[in-house]
């Protein structure tokens, strides 16, 4: 079982299909693409998906996908690992970013068990940050 890698918005890395570790075991990003765009509108060439993740600090070499989230630089700035620590938490900034399976289907529809873990799973991170701040009350 692979170590959950928690993103600052609560995303999750080690389940991301762009997380560089997991493109070096299993390259997707074909595929991840195209659920992107199905999903989230974004229109990311393939071989432009390939991220270290934002918990890495080293911005000489780290390779984000996102060089322009909002999120990693306030968390950064207050001192926390993550929004959940946050007294501001679901502000404008993190609303962003926010994937919410019950939003997503109303727009699309029931989707489909695959395309859930593939490109759903990995950025449903509201629900992971309230669980986060309900544990840390």
């Amino acid at each position: 079982m692979n170590k959950e890698i928690l993103t600052r918005c609560g995303y999750r890395c080690d389940l991301c299909l762009a997380y560089k570790e997991n493109v070096k075991k299993n390259d997707r990003r074909k595929h991840l693409s195209e659920g992107w765009y199905k999903y989230f509108g974004l229109t990311i060439q393939p071989e432009d998906i390939v991220c270290d993740g934002c918990l890495n600090d080293d911005c000489m070499k780290t390779e984000l996908l996102d060089e322009d989230c909002p999120i990693r630089p306030c968390v950064k700035k207050k001192g926390y690992e993550n929004c959940s620590e946050c007294d501001d938490f679901m502000c404008e900034t993190y609303k962003e970013r926010l994937v919410d399976i019950d939003e997503l289907e109303k727009e699309h529809g029931k989707i489909p068990e695959d395309d859930y873990e593939l490109f759903i799973r990995p950025y449903e991170n509201c629900r992971r940050i309230l669980k986060l701040r309900a544990q840390n009350k």
